[in-house]
């Protein structure tokens, strides 16, 4: 009941990209064209809503009320389709099970976490989401920015003023759960195998929650937990699992999905009930981990992972209520739906195009260190105009410097090659951001913000020229761990749901700035080998 869905591409569609990734010279784009508007994303006349739980009463029987569910979901797909062209909507969740999922969350939530990728938030933020929860619910909403190490300190700053200004009711909370260990002087990289009491973002949703509650509920215990957390890791840096503090968890079945209407009674029985929503690949397990102390939630880059929803006691007065992946309806292109995780890699037919589109938005010469093909085939031929590159080129090139080939013949295998680039892009080693609009005429402003040290604190990152040494200094400790870290990235994912992939360290370096030049990390020890098997 909860497999995605997917729309079958035409063979004739698929073999004319190829020969476009084939074809079309690479070109870069300018900054410009990396500002994103969400009101491209949503446009509001095109009713790109989410479906809602039609009215019931208790003398309704359970088959009639799923009756009416399925009526009206059939109701909102018509109408949405209706006014939107085939081929215009991105991919989106059809599975009337996982939508029956967030509401339930909604009604039992007094405060929503909505949890975005840093990296491009306007993608995962439904505007008629929002204002369904702080209109029609009359809820608080949190935004959440997971994985803010992994955008430059100014673009934080300036996705955070953005959505305050687009969105008046939110609060708005910068998280991430691989901070750098040691601030900036230390060789220490975070492990793959995240502590999740490290993260960087907990106290601020605290302090959140306490604004919300304005004292309607006792979160002494929260506070001192999360204290309690962060004194035991500067005691005890290998602290396992086993040794923190119990959960009680509680896993929801199809009973908890029926005859339950919204709650009327905000905090009841004391209680502040979070409920987690976002995209897939966003974070919400890791985010869940983070705030437990330890990890209680498996987490995979692999769309639709999270079935079913499951509640968590943090301490006595907080529960948390994670909900499943969902993606929205909107007008994202594919390529972009792709690299931003919300269309699953292995479903691709055809990965080409979206590997040119990751490259002309990233310097990705500078990255990878790629030799173009005619230059292996031709290495006595010194040629003095620097070829061109196109999406073909660049998946060959990759699967030369990997040693990935073909079984049968022993060519390189470009399939696999653009597959694993996603992958990086997907993880944050092959890092595109999205910035907000008019960021590019703003840069100096964001780039000279009194909050920089703020967010830099919570990335980890002491300053750049400390942050320079540190990855210096961390290219030479990389080797002692990679066999280890190969074997373990070697499973696929895509078929394994409990692989720990999404949001988790990789030891990737950051970028202080948006600049090509900041790129002095030898890439090709910390992207390491066999990324897609």
């Amino acid at each position: 009941r909860f497999r995605l869905h997917f729309e079958k591409e035409s063979k004739e569609e698929v073999e004319k990209r190829k020969k476009l990734a084939r074809e079309k010279v690479l070109q870069q784009v300018s900054d410009k064209e990396l500002e994103v508007d969400i009101n491209d994303i949503y446009p509001s006349e095109k009713g790109l809503g989410f479906p809602r739980r039609p009215s019931w009463n208790y003398e309704m029987t359970r088959e009639s009320l799923l009756r009416k569910e399925e009526k009206s979901y059939r109701d909102y797909l018509d109408d949405l389709h209706s006014r939107n062209p085939p081929g215009s909507l991105s991919h989106f969740e059809h599975n009337l099970e996982t939508w029956r999922q967030l509401w339930r969350v909604l009604e039992m939530s007094d405060v929503i976490l909505l949890i975005v990728d840093i990296r491009h938030p306007v993608l995962q933020f439904p505007p008629d989401l929002y204002h369904y929860i702080t209109g029609e619910l009359q809820k608080h909403v949190v935004l959440v920015l997971n994985k803010a190490d992994l955008c430059p300190p100014p673009l934080v700053i300036a996705w955070k003023h953005h959505m305050a200004s687009q969105f008046p009711h939110l609060e708005i909370v910068c998280f991430t759960s691989h901070r750098r260990a040691g601030g900036g002087g230390g060789k220490k990289r975070m492990r793959r195998k995240a502590d999740w009491s490290y993260a960087g973002g907990p106290l601020d949703i605290l302090k959140s929650c306490q604004e919300i509650t304005s004292g309607r509920v006792d979160l002494s215990s929260w506070e001192q937990k999360i204290q309690r957390d962060a004194v035991s890791e500067r005691l005890d840096g290998e602290r396992t699992d086993e040794g923190a503090e119990s959960v009680l968890v509680e896993h929801q079945s199809d009973s908890a999905l029926e005859m339950s209407g919204p709650s009327q009674e905000l905090y009841k029985d004391g209680v502040l009930t979070l409920g987690c929503i976002g995209f897939p690949n966003v974070g919400k397990s890791s985010v869940i981990n983070s705030l437990v102390g330890r990890k209680v939630v498996s987490v995979s880059r692999t769309p639709g992972h999270t079935k079913y929803f499951q509640t968590y006691y943090l301490t006595p007065t907080v529960k948390l209520c994670d909900c499943p992946g969902l993606v929205f309806p909107s007008r994202v292109n594919k390529q972009l739906q792709i690299l931003a995780g919300i269309y699953p890699v292995s479903q691709l037919q055809e990965p080409y195009s979206s590997v040119g589109y990751l490259c002309e938005r990233t310097p990705f010469l500078s990255i990878l260190k790629l030799k173009h093909p005619s230059l292996q085939e031709n290495e006595g031929n010194q040629e003095s105009e620097e070829p061109s590159w196109t999406a073909w080129d660049v998946c060959e090139a990759w699967a030369e410097r990997r040693g990935y080939k073909t079984a049968k013949a022993a060519r390189n295998d470009v399939y696999r090659a653009a597959n694993s680039l996603l992958r990086l892009a997907i993880d944050g080693r092959l890092c595109l951001c999205l910035r907000p609009p008019g960021y590019s005429c703003l840069r100096e402003h964001w780039e000279n913000h009194p909050d920089l040290p703020e967010i830099m604190a919570l990335q980890g990152r002491a300053t750049e020229e400390e942050g320079t040494a540190e990855r210096d200094d961390e290219e030479d400790g990389e080797s002692s761990t990679e066999p280890e870290e190969e074997r373990d990235r070697d499973a696929d994912d895509d078929e394994d749901g409990d692989g720990d992939d999404e949001d988790e360290g990789f030891g990737h370096p950051r970028r202080s700035n948006d600049k090509p030049s900041g790129f002095t990390v030898n890439m090709y020890n910390v992207l390491r080998e066999n990324e897609c098997e």
